[in-house]
């Protein structure tokens, strides 16, 4: 397996470790992964503060659903339904999913935990997806990547889901399973209420 970091400045010692670290994509799918039942089973969930998280929540499972179905990894570059208002939606779905569950659980301490994930793991993950799909794509993906941007639309739309494929979004990211799950730690969170 290639380093995602091969490319970058050369570091040596802790430096060199936290960036590894933070570049390593099995760490943060394996540390989101254990969130969710994390803040769900710790939960102190109140109702004024399930109903919108559980709402939050849901939206990110269909931007990651809606994503997932559109994305033909490193084969060809991805820029309807989703992919028109953001570069990395399934980055937005993991944002919103994240978000939903910090309120939801109704955890004081959640959105500390939340917000420093996000940061240690996110930022290097969108650099090495747009300088990858720089390589992959070249012109076709600067001249889109100028337009749109990382994770936060510019614009709010519902984006067609022409094209997309059940298939593909299973095939490429086990989506429904994923759905699945965080489908039943909401479920956790709801039956503390």
């Amino acid at each position: 397996m290639k380093s995602r970091t091969q490319d970058l400045p050369p570091l040596t010692g802790a430096r060199w470790l936290v960036r590894e670290l933070r570049y390593h994509e099995a760490s943060r799918q394996g540390v989101g992964l254990l969130l969710m039942p994390l803040f769900a089973l710790l939960a102190q969930p109140r109702p004024l503060l399930f109903i919108p998280g559980l709402l939050v929540a849901l939206v990110g499972i269909a931007v990651r659903l809606h994503a997932s179905g559109f994305i033909v990894k490193n084969k060809q570059l991805a820029t309807d339904g989703p992919y028109a208002l953001v570069r990395h939606p399934l980055y937005t779905g993991n944002l919103l999913l994240l978000a939903g569950f910090t309120i939801a659980s109704g955890l004081w301490w959640a959105p500390l935990v939340a917000i420093a994930f996000w940061w240690f793991w996110y930022p290097p993950a969108i650099d090495y997806e747009d300088r990858k799909l720089g390589r992959i794509f070249g012109q076709e993906w600067q001249h889109w990547a100028r337009t749109v941007p990382a994770v936060v639309p510019r614009r709010f739309a519902l984006p067609s889901w022409h094209g997309w494929s059940f298939a593909t979004s299973l095939r490429q990211n086990a989506e429904p399973l994923i759905v699945l799950y965080a489908l039943a730690w909401l479920a956790v969170i709801n039956a503390r209420l």
